[in-house]
């Protein structure tokens, strides 16, 4: 299937919605947000990322700041903190440019390495764009992290890809039916910055009913 312009999702979006899909709901679908002091500093850091030119040639080297990518296939367009492009013999020509170069995206990230794989995700889904955008194959990417200042080399296999592939379908899929589920309260929840907005506690009554019943209840007491 081919998605058109109109019906992309935020390639970003698959962060939200691995962490949390009624999250990812509320932000993409119901188009709510708040900030907090982790949301401010994680965009203050990306910002660091994309600054300078578009593009800068360091040797064999190329560093593409802030670049947009898109995928038909996966319904999806985004931005990649840096793509590199280096100078390979077994890579891809470009446009305008002598020889043959290797391309690596590299995702900016301001805390620490995580224990689950939900920034592997967006970096895959990066290259998945990246390599129908420009006809290439791409085998690795990076995740730079502004804690440990250092960058983990990620080597991309069939299994990350159809992941991706399948968590794009499910959000198409709520998507198109403007579906916001419940969620279950975990300690991740008093960490997000939509809590007062969500109200992940409302969640845990079974039906509207049921929560009309509670407050009839209470007001009888009175």
């Amino acid at each position: 299937m081919m998605y058109e312009e109109e019906d992309f999702l935020s390639l970003s979006g698959i962060q939200h919605f691995e962490f949390c899909r009624r999250q990812w709901a509320l932000i993409h679908i119901e188009q709510q947000w708040a900030d907090n002091l982790r949301t401010v500093e994680g965009e203050l850091f990306h910002s660091k990322a994309h600054d300078g030119s578009v593009a800068e040639k360091r040797g064999g080297l190329i560093i593409s700041r802030g670049m947009a990518v898109y995928s038909r296939t996966l319904g999806i367009n985004g931005v990649c903190d840096i793509v590199e492009f280096q100078k390979d013999e077994t890579g891809i020509e470009l446009y305008g440019r002598k020889g043959k170069y290797k391309v690596y995206p590299v995702e900016y990230k301001k805390g620490e390495p995580k224990t689950n794989d939900i920034d592997i995700l967006q970096l895959v889904a990066q290259i998945m764009c990246l390599e129908e955008m420009i006809c290439c194959s791409i085998d690795t990417g990076y995740l730079y992290y502004g804690e440990t200042r250092h960058r983990i080399k990620i080597t991309v296999d069939k299994g990350m890809r159809e992941k991706v592939t399948n968590i794009f379908e499910e959000m198409h899929d709520m998507y198109s039916r403007r579906y916001t589920p419940k969620v279950k309260m975990t300690k991740s929840c008093n960490a997000c910055s939509l809590k007062d907005i969500c109200i992940p506690k409302l969640c845990k009554n079974k039906s509207a009913k049921k929560y009309i019943e509670t407050l009839i209840a209470e007001v009888d007491d009175q």
